[in-house]
This record gives C-alpha cells, sequence and structure tokens, in this order.
C-alpha cells in the first residue's frame, strides 16, 4: 500500500496538470487565424508628401497589429485613380480604402466639408476629433455617408491638422481688395468663402497646384504645411508664405474602407483598423512638431522665403465672409439633404465648441505670455 502512494500521487498531479491545461484553452478568446487578407489602400498623395508619409504610418501601424491576418498595400495618388477618384472607387469597390481629406468630396454634397475643413469655431482640430468621437459627429458623418449618399464605405476621421496657411502668393497679400479677382487653388468649403470675398476658385490636386502657380494658371494657392508646401516646391516659384489664416482653421485626415469588405473581416480586424487610426493620429500630431517647424524655418532662412502672419482687416473680412456663407448654405431648402442637413451638423459643431472653446479659454494659460517670457528675450 505505501509502494502504491506514490505512483497514486503522480497519478492525481497528471490528471491535475491535464485539467488546468484544458481550461486554459477553453479560457483563450477565439481568434481568427485565417490566411491574410491584402486590402489595396490609396492616398490621395504624391509619393514624396508628407502626407503620403502619414498614410504610411497608419498603414504600417495596421499590419504590426494585424499579426499577419490583414495586409493594407499602400498606393500615392494616381497608382489607380486620381486623388478626387477615392471616394468613387472605395464606393465601387475598385479599391478596398483610401487615406485623404473629407472635403474632396466636397461636390457630393457641401456637409463633407464640415467633416474637414470647418468654418473655423473649433479652437484648433483636437477640438474637431472631440466633437466627432465623443460629441455626435460620427453618427451625423454616418448619415451623410449611409443614409444620404448610399456610399457603399465606412471612415474614421484621423491627424489633427494645425492651421493651415492663407498659402503663396508672388505679392504678399495685405488688404481684403487684393483677394477681390484673384485666380485663387484650394478646396472645400473655403471654396465658397474665397469665392464670397471674390476670389475665382480652381480647385486642384496637391500634385497639380506648383505647375499651375508657376505657368500662371492660378495666381495664389493654399495646400496644408510647411513640409508638404516645400517638398511639393512652391518656395521655387513664389516667395510670400502669407500664415494665420480662417479659411481652413482647422481639419482632419479621414480614413476610407469599403464598406462591404470591412463588415467581411472579422471583429477584431475592424477594432484594429479603427485602434490604428486612433494610434496614428497620436503620433502624427507629435511628428509634425519637428517636421513642420524645421521646415517653415528652412525655407525662411535658406530658402528666401517671406513669411508673413495675414494682416487683422483679411482675418477679418473672412470672418464675415464666413457668417455669408454658413447662412446661405444653412438656408438651402432645395432638397433635405442640403441646407437642412448642412444646418444639423453646424448646430452639432456650434453647441460643442461654445462648450468646449469656453472651457480650454478659461482654463489655459496663454502661451504666449510664457514663451515670450523664456524665449523672445534671448531674441
Amino acid at each position: 500500500m505505501t509502494e502504491k502512494t506514490p505512483a497514486g500521487r503522480r497519478g492525481l498531479l497528471r490528471g491535475a496538470a491535464v485539467a488546468a491545461t484544458a481550461t486554459a484553452v477553453l479560457a483563450t478568446p477565439s481568434v481568427s487565424r485565417a490566411q491574410t487578407t491584402t486590402l489595396r489602400f490609396q492616398s490621395t498623395w504624391p509619393q514624396r508628401d508628407i502626407f503620403h508619409e502619414f498614410a504610411q504610418d497608419y498603414v504600417e501601424r495596421v499590419n504590426r497589429m494585424a499579426g499577419g491576418r490583414l495586409r493594407l498595400e499602400l498606393l500615392a495618388a494616381g497608382a489607380v485613380v486620381g486623388a478626387f477618384q477615392v471616394l468613387d472607387a472605395v464606393n465601387a469597390g475598385t479599391l478596398d480604402g483610401g487615406h485623404g481629406v473629407a472635403a474632396y468630396w466636397f461636390g457630393k454634397n457641401k456637409a463633407f466639408s464640415l467633416f474637414g475643413t470647418t468654418p473655423p469655431w473649433f479652437g484648433d482640430a483636437n477640438q474637431l476629433l472631440g466633437w466627432f468621437y465623443h460629441g455626435g459627429g460620427e453618427a451625423l458623418y454616418r448619415e451623410l455617408l449611409h443614409d444620404i449618399l448610399r456610399v457603399n464605405a465606412v471612415g474614421f476621421l484621423s491627424g489633427p491638422m494645425p492651421t493651415q496657411p492663407f498659402g503663396w502668393f508672388k505679392q504678399p497679400i495685405e488688404r481684403p481688395e487684393q483677394i477681390r479677382g484673384l485666380k485663387y487653388r484650394t478646396v472645400g468649403l473655403a471654396a465658397d468663402l474665397m469665392a464670397e470675398m471674390g476670389a475665382a476658385v480652381v480647385s486642384l490636386p496637391g500634385g497639380e497646384i506648383v505647375p499651375a502657380l508657376e505657368r500662371g494658371v492660378i495666381d495664389g494657392a493654399e495646400f496644408n504645411n510647411p513640409s508638404s508646401d516645400r517638398v511639393l516646391g512652391f518656395p521655387d516659384v513664389a516667395k510670400n508664405y502669407m500664415i494665420q489664416s480662417y479659411h481652413q482653421r482647422v481639419e482632419s485626415f479621414e480614413i476610407l474602407f469599403n464598406r462591404t469588405k470591412f463588415d467581411a473581416l472579422p471583429a477584431e480586424l475592424q477594432a484594429i483598423i479603427r485602434h490604428g487610426a486612433e494610434a496614428a493620429s497620436a503620433d502624427m500630431s507629435w511628428k509634425l512638431q519637428d517636421r513642420y517647424s524645421r521646415d517653415l524655418l528652412e525655407m525662411s532662412q535658406r530658402q528666401g522665403v517671406n513669411v508673413r502672419p495675414l494682416p487683422r482687416p483679411v482675418l477679418d473680412a473672412q470672418l464675415r465672409a464666413w457668417d455669408t456663407v454658413i447662412a446661405r448654405l444653412e438656408g438651402d431648402n432645395s432638397s433635405p439633404a442640403n441646407g437642412p442637413f448642412f444646418k444639423k451638423v453646424c448646430d452639432s459643431q456650434r453647441d460643442w465648441c461654445r462648450r468646449i472653446g469656453n472651457f480650454f479659454l478659461r482654463y489655459e494659460a496663454s502661451p504666449v505670455v510664457s514663451y515670450n517670457h523664456f524665449f523672445a528675450r534671448q531674441g
């Protein structure tokens, strides 16, 4: 009896180990291990633009987190379709996804620009993303995509952009009167704004702007930021860079996927696509601090660019023009998809901005005072 006891104990221990292993297996979440799904994902940006790099940053995050189950194949603008055709291509399934800005679909419904380049009631683009994800904006975006336009796509906003420069000109812009008759490139609601101010507006994709400015097809143009503007060649064709404008106070990227393809993915891969947009958004907001500041200094100190803030009379004229544009678009009652929906989105944004803007203006100490204290006296 005593000789059998150790063996009996070993048997009990082996049985307990088997039971524990079985329990661990049963407790492991069910994870899809199917073969790799590859999705063609085109940006709306030239290969050399930092915006395409931001698209690459998003793609790399998704691919790494997906662990071989999903692979996004990034293509530059024009690889399959032109920049302004990406939404149509995603809708049709010609592309599986895309990286751009909602303002590019402004021609389909002007409310698209409210999810990209909005009126300047947001304090910064991070507040725009706050409204989208926590203030009801995402539900309104889905209503526009799915209910109003019947677009077979899903999308996420990502990447808060700083205030965009008014742009590049042969002569400095010092008075509102100089805008009248100006042939000017912009997109989204800024096109209506500039037309209200008397400009002749031309909308061009990023890669076509500098050649048009060089040939005199346009008199002035904005794209987005110092890094993009420098690599696209703006300093070679114009030397006056007007910054601090209300025409595009805030903007963020839009990440699109074909809805049928997205819905067919396992839940964990859908989550990676969504949360990858959040991760890339944070990283972009950090990276641009380094890159944009360096490139602005490079242009002003080594390329002979005259960097000037837009004068207050032009800023005031922009705000007055915004009032007119917003009232006109909210009052367009040609269909429920136009003025009524536009106003619905504007009302939601105004409610958010009134509360959030008030909080930050009251709550935050002025960065101007502290910056001047520590750095301005040093020259």
